[in-house]
């Protein structure tokens, strides 16, 4: 789970508007139900974060040779999509790179991640983590989804109808 970390550093040492732009601006609206979700889904989101620190990958088990390549591919869609973040402007949504395929490649990979490390470490506690997670993810992304409408209008209503919200290949 150090690898969360280790991309909000990333995003930190970028330039200063990249990092201003990551998380959550002031103006993007939640409603009660959305922040009450925010908090549950961040709060699961520490909870696994310190529970991964302690338990062992199952190394020489098919738990560990499963769990391995998903954790890699969420980690490398992790990686792609924070440089793809921090290399387009402050001013633009990001539309290109991983994010032509998904538009929410971070909280795709995030959940990987989670499943990854679950299988890797025979953990079903983590691996429920990282399918709770499923909710607060949704619900992060209907929010943003609806800030970009607002922001971007138009070019991000476009991006929205040719690019899978998950991933997939673009219309």
């Amino acid at each position: 789970m150090s690898s969360f970390l280790l991309q909000w550093l990333a995003i930190i040492l970028a330039r200063k508007n990249v990092a201003e732009r990551s998380g959550h601006p002031a103006n993007m609206k939640k409603s009660k139900t959305e922040k009450r979700v925010s908090i549950i889904g961040n709060a699961i989101w520490l909870l696994a974060t310190l529970y991964s620190i302690f338990l062992p990958f199952q190394l020489g088990t098919a738990w560990f040779y499963i769990g391995l390549p998903v954790f890699l591919v969420g980690l490398l869609i992790l990686a792609v999509a924070t440089v793809n973040f921090a290399t387009t402007p402050a001013e633009k949504p990001v539309t290109q790179g991983i994010y032509y395929f998904s538009r929410h490649p971070l909280y795709l990979s995030m959940f990987i991640i989670y499943i990854g490390t679950g299988i890797a470490t025979a953990s079903w506690v983590f691996f429920l983590l990282g399918i709770a997670n499923i909710f607060w993810i949704r619900t992060e992304v209907l929010v943003e989804e609806r800030y970009c409408l607002e922001k971007y209008s138009d070019f991000y209503r476009e991006y929205m109808d040719r690019t899978p919200r998950w991933i997939g290949i673009p219309k």
